[in-house]
């Protein structure tokens, strides 16, 4: 893996969750949820250390970079976050091990927290049940891009991303009940009329994610009569995103080839931060390539011009997009 500053600045930019995770139910303000991100994405850079139970520290001036604010306002946010974060707690199933049967678990976030006013920093540790599901990652998962949820001012908005995104490659959720959906909203008692819940919940949620993200959103309503039970949520990508790829190779090519890109293309798609994340295992540390980006860039430039075949785990041509 490359261990230089620069390959762990670029990719610090993805939240990995095991789909248990992003399926469990509980409920979290917003600068809380951005304190786990950066947490989470700081877990899986220092990997050894977060096994045997050491402390994370989040940076104001991390937090106030990732999410365009004031340095001085990110701290004070930060530090009225910790309170409520060492209580949270949330609810969670995944398939026993040894019986292969559902378990129904409950866990908190945290087993300690804290903040350091020199530093500008909180300082967390993150509890045991957790942190399989944030490094120990195998077929279900969800991954997507901090900066898509960097815009989101709605808690709600944060979590129904997650929720939606999971189902990226068929582009519409199963149907999910309106009683399941206030639970992993964290919804108890609030907003129990169902056009409070849509106006003050759902639908603000929905522009957010459709302003903000990279997919537009729209829903809709499952009745028993006339009462509302249920929703699906249908999704797409938006077309920007196709336009920038298209900008960069001829029309109608596949987009697993590289036939078209010139190699200042294939050097932006080496210096994407998913690109590296997806592939820093090819290089040695030790070597050339591992030690710095220009190297790094010319060693892949020239790996995709030998043998594309070996780049799989996305279509060579959305690295393009960032």
């Amino acid at each position: 893996m490359l261990k230089v500053d620069w390959k762990m600045e670029m990719s610090k930019q993805l939240v990995t969750k095991d789909n248990s995770l992003i399926g469990a139910s509980y409920s979290l303000g917003v600068v809380e949820q951005r304190l786990i991100f950066l947490a989470i994405i700081e877990a899986r850079e220092q990997k050894t250390l977060i096994e045997a139970g050491g402390l994370l520290r989040i940076y104001a001036q991390s937090y106030a970079k990732q999410f365009n604010v004031e340095k001085h306002t990110s701290y004070e946010a930060m530090k009225r976050a910790v309170e409520g974060l060492y209580e949270a707690g949330f609810a969670y199933s995944k398939i026993d091990e040894r019986s292969g049967k559902i378990g129904h678990y409950k866990s908190r976030w945290v087993d300690k927290l804290g903040y350091i006013d020199d530093l500008g920093c909180v300082e967390l540790v993150f509890a045991s049940d957790v942190i399989p599901l944030i490094t120990r990652l195998e077929a279900r998962y969800t991954e997507y891009e901090l900066k898509q949820v960097v815009g989101l001012q709605s808690e709600y908005a944060i979590r129904l991303y997650e929720l939606i995104i999971q189902w990226r490659s068929v582009g519409r959720t199963s149907q999910i009940s309106l009683v399941e959906l206030r639970e992993k909203l964290g919804l108890v008692d609030e907003y129990q009329r169902i056009e409070a819940f849509k106006r003050r919940v759902l639908d603000l949620a929905i522009t957010q994610i459709n302003e903000h993200t990279d997919i537009t959103v729209e829903y809709e309503q499952h009745k028993q009569g006339r009462i509302i039970t249920g929703f699906t949520f249908k999704f797409k990508v938006k077309k920007n995103k196709v336009k920038i790829a298209a900008k960069f190779g001829a029309d109608n090519v596949e987009r697993s080839t590289i036939e078209g890109l010139n190699d200042k293309q294939l050097g932006r798609i080496a210096r994407n931060p998913s690109f590296i994340a997806d592939y820093n295992d090819l290089v040695s540390s030790t070597s050339p390539a591992g030690q710095d980006i220009n190297m790094w860039e010319l060693e892949m430039i020239n790996r995709l011009k030998k043998d594309v075949s070996q780049f799989k785990k996305r279509p060579i041509r959305d690295y393009l997009e960032y």
